[in-house]
């Protein structure tokens, strides 16, 4: 459902009518009207309840018809059955805009479900924005307002938070108050019935209190819509994803190498990485990052100095931020004779630096402000072990007035005060001063490391530029090739969807991508025939029917350099497939013309549900599943990120010529990925395509897809 109407009306509203609101205090209507009381919303009221004059000092109104105005929000919390008459009552009165916090929808089975398609009937009608059913609010901790029923609210802060799990908000708010973080908006999604997880996120975003944006999520409702909203916000503010479900199985059956390889979570992570989404694996890190990204700037590069009073301490530090793909500044000889004036004799001036112990907070400032002076040095983590020389209170006032100073020069400082809890005097200061601390070395590592990464995604956008469309592609070829497929599957009783080889051929010679030249051989004369025209040596392919990974059953033989080895290789090959499964739909053997090259390379496109085509590149060969060394990129690409694709795996390095080997042809490789990427844009019947091996020959030679499939969406 795509928002036309004002989604602020779920933070900023100037009245809020409570569908089933309680005097009894363990029902969901009497905390909501209680949470909007006692946290001090400021605008109008309206308890519905037709059988209560009042409620908590407030005059109750029988129906939301009769509730006056201003009216902008309603919350609707009766039981499930009774949703879709007072979802009607509130189109009729002109709301537009309900939260459903009842439960009792597609949660609970089919009847639910039916119940959920009730609803979204009303809403489209009207044109009311809904969040959930089965979902526990909003909160917006500055106007303030508080829709839920639970018990507690977390402090203002700058930290939006969306979730499609609301016993997960109630026990990160939970954490929040004891951990010292604070909070802009939240909102718990439910069942997203109407407003979708990229809108509110959309919303969310343009809150002038919000500094970044936090995502606990199961699934998206829309993968296209997903990227393309939360792309844009990425660009304005940070947005840090923890999506559950990583241990499910990702792909369904698939026979290719390229469907079996591209589980859900492949889509997600090439999902994130195009829309700017920082991806957290735990629930830790997603705060960690959030509140470092809210309060510090972005390092201009990934070079980091580590200050501390334990040696021990400041090579577990500096260990912790290499692991996270940081890098240990050098520093000049300036910054370390300066340092090294204003040290005691035994302290080290080398990064990590060491003032050990016994230095007070001053010398920590000053070789603070001297290494965030240093043009080699991009971030500064302190951290400090535990000593009975100065309060931990004192050094956190240190770091707060130089963060905050011109010293600080745009640079990060982030902060590992070992020791110091989240309620002490120490920690407070630092919050204040918008100083992330830490507990150990290591958070401070990956939270650091979310910042250099998200510096890396702005920088490259005015690089990227916009996907271009490969040309000579032949469209009327395709379409009569993806027809006849289509056709002739539909046809057979255990149709798979997969294309002939002869049909694949044409399918990639219509996008100019290069197969060697090849023939089906029913016989031994007919491969002899074929191997006569095409050229010695050749590569001998088995053909049956259902068989797609062919060395699994001995089905190919390779460098076969005249008729005598061809013959003998025939025979073998036909006297193996006989003791295979395939051997009743044996259609004879392939003869190709054998193509050598550099590199061998795979390359693909599998179709997502959610997110659409996934184009994959890696190094190639029969061991790739075992290996799994591939990355995967939404289509469509930019020039710029097909070779980032490339570079994500080992195939890179391959193709550049790995010790000491001649450079094979990166670019024909970046083009026929672009042109599959391509191909699967123009053909949506298309789910899979995979060529393996792609032989990459010298640089300027080209690329030949040497085995190559392609599979169609049968419905």
């Amino acid at each position: 459902m795509t928002s036309s109407y004002d989604l602020s009306a779920f933070f900023q509203p100037r009245g809020v009518a409570v569908i089933g609101a309680s005097r009894e205090p363990h029902k969901m209507g009497y905390g909501v009207v209680r949470n909007l009381v006692q946290y001090g919303y400021q605008g109008a009221i309206y308890p519905v309840n037709p059988n209560a004059d009042t409620i908590l000092g407030l005059k109750t109104y029988p129906s939301i018809a009769a509730v006056p105005d201003p009216l902008d929000l309603a919350v609707i919390c009766v039981p499930a059955p009774r949703v879709e008459a007072e979802l009607e009552a509130c189109g009729e009165r002109g709301v537009r805009a309900v939260t459903v916090i009842s439960g009792g929808f597609r949660e609970t089975g089919p009847e639910g479900a039916a119940r959920e398609e009730a609803i979204k009937g009303v809403i489209q009608r009207y044109g009311i924005a809904l969040v959930g059913p089965n979902c526990i609010g909003t909160i917006d901790t500055h106007t303030p307002l508080n829709t839920t029923f639970v018990v507690g609210v977390p402090r203002p802060g700058d930290i939006g938070f969306v979730s499609q799990s609301g016993a997960l908000v109630v026990a990160i708010m939970d954490w929040a108050r004891s951990a010292g973080v604070g909070f802009s908006r939240i909102v718990s999604l439910g069942n997203q019935a109407g407003v979708s997880e990229a809108e509110l996120i959309e919303v969310i975003s343009r809150d002038p209190q919000t500094n970044v944006v936090t995502v606990y999520m199961e699934g998206v409702s829309d993968g296209r819509k997903f990227v393309e909203i939360v792309g844009q916000v990425a660009c304005r503010k940070p947005v840090i994803a923890l999506k559950a479900g990583r241990g499910q199985g990702g792909a369904k059956a698939v026979a290719s190498h390229t469907g079996a390889l591209a589980g859900a979570e492949s889509a997600y992570d090439a999902a994130f990485r195009r829309a700017g989404v920082l991806r957290a694996d735990t629930m830790e890190e997603m705060f960690d990052w959030a509140r470092t990204l809210a309060s510090q700037p972005l390092p201009r590069g990934n070079r980091v100095a580590v200050l501390t009073n334990a040696g021990g301490l400041g090579v577990v530090a500096m260990d912790a931020l290499e692991m996270a793909g940081l890098k240990q500044a050098v520093l000049s000889e300036a910054t370390k004779a300066f340092i090294r004036a204003r040290i005691p004799p035994a302290a080290s001036a080398e990064n990590p630096v060491d003032v050990i112990a016994g230095s007070g907070p001053a010398v920590y400032g000053l070789c603070l402000d001297a290494l965030l002076a240093d043009p080699g040095v991009d971030a500064v983590v302190v951290a400090m072990a535990p000593n009975d020389w100065f309060a931990p209170v004192s050094l956190a006032d240190v770091l707060g007035d130089v963060s905050t100073s011109p010293l600080a020069r745009g640079k990060p400082i982030l902060s590992v005060l070992m020791g110091v809890t989240p309620e002490s005097e120490a920690a407070r200061v630092l919050q204040q001063r918008h100083v992330p601390n830490f507990t150990f070395p290591e958070r401070a590592g990956r939270a650091l490391a979310s910042m250099w990464q998200r510096k890396q995604w702005l920088d490259s956008l005015a690089e990227i530029g916009e996907p271009t469309r490969p040309p000579e592609c032949d469209l009327e070829t395709a379409r009569i090739t993806i027809e006849a497929g289509l056709q002739v599957n539909r046809q057979m009783p255990a149709g798979n969807g997969w294309l002939t080889p002869e049909q694949v051929e044409l399918l990639l010679a219509a996008y100019c991508i290069r197969t060697p030249a090849s023939g089906l051989a029913p016989n031994i004369e007919h491969a002899l025939a074929l191997a006569k025209t095409v050229g010695y040596p050749v590569a001998l392919k088995l053909a049956a029917e259902g068989l797609t990974h062919k060395t699994d059953v001995g089905g190919v033989m390779l460098n076969l350099e005249n008729a005598s080895e061809l013959r003998s290789a025939f025979k073998a090959m036909m006297r193996q497939a006989g003791k295979t499964p395939f051997g009743s739909g044996v259609k004879g053997a392939y003869v190709q013309r054998m193509v050598k090259g550099q590199a061998e390379i795979i390359v693909g496109v599998v179709r997502d549900p959610q997110f659409g085509p996934l184009v994959m590149a890696g190094v190639g060969g029969t061991r790739v599943e075992l290996q799994r060394e591939v990355a995967f990129e939404l289509a469509p690409l930019t020039h710029r990120q097909a070779n980032d694709l490339l570079d994500r795996t080992a195939a890179g390095a391959l193709l550049a010529g790995y010790r000491g080997a001649v450079p094979a042809d990166r670019e024909a490789v970046v083009d026929v990925i672009l042109r599959l990427a391509q191909i699967s844009l123009d053909w949506a019947e298309i789910s899979e395509i995979e060529i393996n091996p792609l032989i990459v020959q010298d640089a300027g030679q080209g690329a030949y897809a040497v085995d190559a499939r392609v599979r169609l969406a049968m419905e």
